[in-house]
């Protein structure tokens, strides 16, 4: 069985954006100390326009599916890339955009969390991460297996909550803290079944 890692980056105060959405203010804290960790540990998730500007070109190490909300996705669009994770299989969690714009982007309307537990049962060795979506993220809290939170040392004081909409208590164990420089957290959490 596959994981399920909602991978995401946050302010201490846990939104991953702010009213509108736009996290643009974390990208501050991504310092050279913090990109070689992304790139040595997660390289899958730098978009595929990063990883040529990085010259990334190698395999992933933990993910090959990736999950995201609609919002997150349109934020690609916005700049005409239409699969901004073409070196994983991309879904799309949307209501709205039904037809997808790439051929690499299945888009998922209805059942998200039957495809998600599709996805969770095939056969694999590397997990699936969500990506983004507040929305999605609640409505998938249920299937999360591991939390993987970037905190960046900044607050916005209201904005996109890291869950959204069918949040509820949920309990995970601590499995691990890495600190950098510029004050930046990893902390990542297990699901407690």
């Amino acid at each position: 069985m596959r994981k399920l890692t909602y991978f995401i980056a946050c302010s201490i105060d846990g939104f991953i954006g702010d009213p509108s959405g736009d996290a643009n203010a974390m990208m501050k804290f991504v310092d050279d100390e913090f990109r070689d960790y992304l790139m040595t540990e997660y390289p899958e998730t730098i978009s595929v326009e990063g990883r040529r500007i990085l010259g990334l070109d190698g395999p992933s190490r933990r993910f090959d599916t990736v999950i995201q909300g609609r919002s997150s996705y349109q934020l690609a669009l916005d700049i005409s890339i239409t699969s901004p994770y073409g070196h994983m299989r991309e879904y799309v969690a949307s209501r709205t955009l039904t037809e997808s714009p790439d051929p690499n982007v299945e888009m998922i309307s209805d059942d998200l969390l039957g495809r998600v537990r599709e996805l969770k049962a095939e056969d694999g060795e590397l997990d699936i991460w969500l990506c983004g979506g507040s929305q999605i993220a609640g409505e998938l809290l249920d299937e999360i297996d591991e939390l993987i939170i970037k905190t960046y040392p900044m607050t916005y004081g209201s904005g996109m909550p890291m869950f959204g909409s069918d949040a509820r208590v949920t309990e995970f164990s601590l499995d691990s803290v890495r600190a950098f420089g510029n004050g930046t957290l990893v902390r990542t959490y297990s699901r407690v079944r």
